[in-house]
């Protein structure tokens, strides 16, 4: 019988299925989770068919994802026309410009919070709340000034807590049932002409989206779809926070390029361990057979680190992005494939733009470090440092 990886799983969730396919021998081997019958694969090629039309997503993940990270209805659970159609809503959002424009608005945030030379800012803490202003004013959603706060903590739990691993677990479903409520309030409030919203800014996009059937979204599935907005760009917070403790952790950082440094650090970085299909058919992978309604896991964290693809995968090498055009399923911290018509991020970009302007100020500013637990927490998702990246005496450079 498959061995049961549910234990591991909740004890190392980065590292047990490499672990388990390092036992096996094998980049795709049978194993049980929650005592069902599981296929797992890791490595690019074994990405591949993950990201194929041999997998569905509709059904396949875990129902906790429901109450916390996806919430129900949205994008990540569509498969055929009706993920297309969806997911065009998402890619019309992110235009050319809008990576560059949010980066610039970040940016900008990131000089005030520096001019105000704090003595004490709490990374992740800090830029959460960036990322929360900024991109409920991008996507031209009303937040008064004393409740952005707890806005932006609302969305950072969906993400910092997803899985049940401990009992903050239920700060995510809180936090899910708050921003769904939210976000169908705001989408009503718009359809009934309650709340002027530009046309061109995103939650008026989704209030009047109609699907490929002309119907529109139901309320609380508005809501998902606002919450996919909102939630993946606070959730770059982490990418910023992993950034500020290489460049204090790995001597290869200072004076990386930027676009390099960046790429590397989404590589390495623990932000989500594993992503969830089912089998649409009997299908195959690397020889392993797969049969129709299996239960697929695919490693993304194993998968960044593929030797195969990644000479030294598990060194911190910024050069090893210079001049390389990168495969669609070689790194795939935020999906693999395509982006049009996969399930890979359509802020992927955005992610990249906002990750490279960090870089930009943290080498006009200065910062000190103080004495902290700089020690990733490898049993959280994502896996953030212990005092989740504390730096002193922010002030902006000497001219």
């Amino acid at each position: 019988m498959p061995h049961d990886l549910t234990l591991a799983i909740a004890r190392a969730p980065y590292t047990a299925l490499s672990d388990a396919a390092r036992r096996h021998d094998a980049r795709a081997f049978e194993a049980r989770l929650f005592g069902r019958r599981t296929t797992v694969l890791t490595g690019a090629e074994a990405a591949r068919v993950f990201y194929s039309d041999a997998m569905e997503r509709a059904g396949s993940a875990p129902a906790f994802l429901g109450y916390s990270l996806f919430g129900k209805g949205g994008v990540q659970g569509l498969d055929g026309e009706a993920h297309r159609a969806r997911k065009a809503l998402h890619l019309d959002l992110m235009t050319r410009d809008t990576p560059a424009e949010l980066a610039s608005r970040v940016s900008d945030a990131l000089d005030t919070l520096a001019e105000g030379r704090p003595d004490l800012v709490t990374v992740q803490d800090a830029a959460e709340l960036i990322l929360a202003r900024v991109i409920c004013d991008w996507a031209g959603v009303p937040v008064a000034p004393d409740e952005m706060r707890m806005r932006a903590a609302q969305l950072s739990n969906l993400f910092e807590h997803a899985a049940p691993i401990h009992p903050a677990f239920l700060k995510a479903v809180r936090a899910r049932r708050q921003s769904d409520d939210w976000g169908a309030s705001l989408i009503g409030a718009v359809r009934e002409g309650r709340l002027e919203v530009p046309q061109d800014r995103a939650l008026y996009r989704i209030a009047t989206w109609r699907d490929h059937e002309g119907a529109l979204m139901p309320p609380d599935v508005g809501a998902v779809e606002l919450s996919n907005v909102l939630r993946p760009f606070v959730a770059i917070s982490a990418f910023l926070t992993f950034l500020a403790h290489v460049m204090k952790t790995e001597p290869k950082a200072a004076g990386a390029d930027p676009h390099d440094l960046v790429q590397e650090t989404r590589r390495t970085a623990p932000f989500f361990p594993m992503l969830v299909a089912r089998a649409a058919r009997a299908t195959e992978a690397l020889g392993h057979p797969i049969p129709q309604g299996q239960r697929v896991l695919l490693d993304i964290y194993g998968t960044n680190r593929d030797a195969s693809v990644w000479d030294a995968p598990d060194a911190f090498r910024p050069e090893r992005f210079n001049g390389r055009e990168v495969g669609p399923f070689e790194l795939i911290p935020q999906g693999g494939g395509d982006h049009v018509s996969g399930h890979r991020c359509p802020g992927e970009w955005t992610t990249i733009a906002v990750m490279e302007a960090f870089v930009r100020w943290s080498r006009r500013v200065a910062w000190d470090v103080p004495d902290q637990d700089l020690t990733l927490d490898m049993r959280s998702l994502p896996a953030l440092p212990r005092d989740r990246m504390r730096i002193a005496r922010l002030r902006p450079q000497n001219p």
